[in-house]
């Protein structure tokens, strides 16, 4: 089938046929008939990256009356970013139609200059649900002619805390409309909605419910947590042209991943919501141009990226919701394009892989953490391969060729060819010398447990300051973990620290008296996978096995741990998921 036959207007079709789109994807070629039919109510399930945009907005432009001056239509998505993406996307498909009556609404921009543009006569809004609550409450926009309102990427924008706006929108249109719904996934959230708002909608599903593209082969990698740093760099490593993107679970660790890409060569930017919208719009910019090689990235930050090409997506945390892995993975392999999704866990996570693997009916495959040799290899494939491609300058470099000759004499061509190698290679060689393996042994103690690492059980120093911490093997927390936490906190080396405990529900660990104020101050706002580490001084110093704190509370517990935290919870577990101002509805846990 073809677009010609979907029964589209005339000047969609010329636009497509500019853009060299003729043979539309599943979801297309059975959502686009039925969209144009008439009054009619759609839900589409399908995965990000198999043109869900074309889906909904093929049909939108083709039946709008573009004589009539008023919004007819709104499509509502969760960020910035997707709105503006979506906007550019109906421009170009109605580029004979009448474009510029599509206006893009969206936070972080001037309220008045959007007011100005759909007082202008504004045929389309696509809008991010707060700015058009912000636009309703203004009486900036009439929503009472409305004839279609069009819900993308619903799920995501229920995870992130709009059920409330999107309730007050839909009651703000009249009761006529047509309400079409796409979705990566259906939760119970999203179907509510479709129960709510829709009269007998057809439901379209590629694929199965919440199932992954089948063109992203999963990967995970069983590494120490104190390795996931050194694991993240070893998978960029041996794939030198990848672009990707790498998902961390805070702000902090987002911006300290990508602080430690940047300073060690690597091309790589934060993305997360601490940065201005102006930030966020130069990393976006930038990284849609290909001059970043790696965006580093939190899931909020993340939704609505729509850029072609992404070879990879790494996964330097698990996400707390499956459905959010689906999203993270679902930015790799676009328009049928390959891709992986790489995974990075410890070796107690491995019940997160079996759940997400159930979830979206996938299979992972477990990998191996690159060797040095394969790195070494990888590499000087990649820079020779680069010299020998790279077009000859004759013109630029006649002029110095005596002076260049004249430099190598008394080296053969060989000892050439090894300088300009080891000049590009150095930094990989200088890295890896001493490198190690870094697959975990999945080795457990009588109690299922990870054993602990060889070397932190040493003995307490009679002089030593000893620390409380509210986290312990229940969290997760193990001496290797405790260790990276403080080490990335302070600035300390791992010598610095002295004997460590970890216990079921609460942990130990011991430093020089005179590093007190150090760890205290700088671990105030420390995290390990998502839940607060709070650091404590203890009434005894090293040697004295009471455990007591010095500001109180009982020892006994997790101390003054924040609820929230990841919902892989362990069996008998209570942990609730956090959101974004009490208003995040609840997810399927892991």
């Amino acid at each position: 089938m073809t677009f010609n036959e979907l029964g589209l207007r005339p000047e969609v079709l010329q636009a497509l046929e500019n853009m060299n789109f003729t043979t539309p994807t599943p979801i297309q070629e059975k959502a686009i008939p039925h969209l144009l039919s008439g009054e009619s109510d759609f839900v589409g399930l399908a995965q990000t990256g198999t043109g869900k945009t074309a889906a909904f907005g093929l049909p939108l432009l083709s039946i709008i009356d573009w004589s009539n001056k008023f919004p007819q239509g709104i499509i509502i998505c969760p960020t910035r970013e997707l709105c503006l993406q979506i906007a550019k996307d109906l421009a170009a498909f109605g580029k004979y139609l009448q474009p510029d009556t599509v206006v893009a609404v969206y936070g972080g921009a001037d309220i008045r200059r959007q007011i100005t543009q759909i007082k202008k006569g504004a045929n389309i809004i696509v809008a991010t649900p707060g700015r058009l609550v912000d636009l309703i409450n203004r009486k900036a926009i009439d929503l009472n002619r409305i004839e279609t309102v069009v819900l993308d990427e619903a799920d995501e924008m229920l995870n992130m805390g709009f059920k409330e706006d999107i309730d007050m929108i839909l009651n703000q249109t009249p009761d006529y409309k047509n309400v079409w719904l796409f979705s990566a996934t259906m939760p119970k959230e999203v179907a509510q909605i479709a129960k709510n708002y829709m009269l007998d909608p057809l439901e379209v599903s590629i694929g199965h419910k919440n199932q992954s593209n089948e063109n992203i082969d999963h990967i995970y990698y069983v590494v120490k947590e104190r390795d996931r740093y050194l694991a993240l760099k070893r998978l960029i490593d041996v794939n030198p042209e990848i672009f990707g993107l790498v998902f961390c679970r805070t702000r902090r660790e987002t911006q300290d991943v990508a602080e430690k890409l940047g300073k060690e060569g690597y091309s790589a930017e934060p993305l997360h919501g601490d940065l201005s919208q102006a930030q966020r719009d130069r990393v976006m910019d930038r990284f849609r141009r290909r001059d970043l090689q790696l965006l580093v990235a939190t899931d909020v930050a993340a939704r609505g990226i729509d850029v072609d090409n992404i070879s990879h997506v790494i996964n330097y945390n698990l996400p707390d919701d499956i459905e959010n892995y689906t999203h993270r993975s679902g930015r790799t392999a676009r328009a049928g394009r390959k891709g992986e999704s790489l995974v990075l866990i410890n070796p107690k996570e491995k019940f997160k892989i079996k759940a997400i693997e159930k979830q979206m009916r996938t299979t992972f495959t477990l990998g191996e953490i690159p060797s040095t040799e394969q790195v070494f290899q990888t590499q000087l494939n990649s820079i020779v391969q680069k010299v020998v491609a790279a077009p000859l300058r004759h013109e630029e470099l006649d002029e110095f060729m005596p002076q260049i000759i004249e430099m190598f004499e008394g080296h053969s061509k060989e000892e050439v060819i090894q300088q300009f190698v080891s000049a590009e290679f150095a930094r990989f060689l200088e890295f890896y010398r001493n490198a190690s393996d870094l697959n975990a042994k999945a080795s457990r103690d009588d109690n299922g447990g990870e054993r602990r690492e060889r070397g932190r059980r040493r003995e307490s120093d009679g002089n030593a300051q000893r620390y409380f911490v509210n986290l312990g093997r229940k969290d997760g927390l193990n001496p290797g973990g405790l260790l990276r936490v403080i080490c990335d906190e302070t600035g300390l080396n791992s010598s610095d620290i002295g004997r460590i405990d970890i216990k079921e529900a609460f942990s130990f660990f011991e430093t020089k008296p005179e590093l007190a104020n150090l760890i205290l101050d700088a671990s105030r706002r420390a995290e390990f996978e998502g839940k607060s580490l709070n650091v404590e001084l203890t009434k005894d110093s090293g040697g004295g096995r009471s455990g007591g704190r010095s500001r109180g509370g009982s020892s006994s517990s997790s101390g003054g741990r924040r609820s929230g935290g990841s919902k892989f919870g362990s069996k008998g577990s209570s942990s609730k998921s956090g959101g974004f101002k009490g208003k995040r509805s609840s997810k399927k846990s892991y």
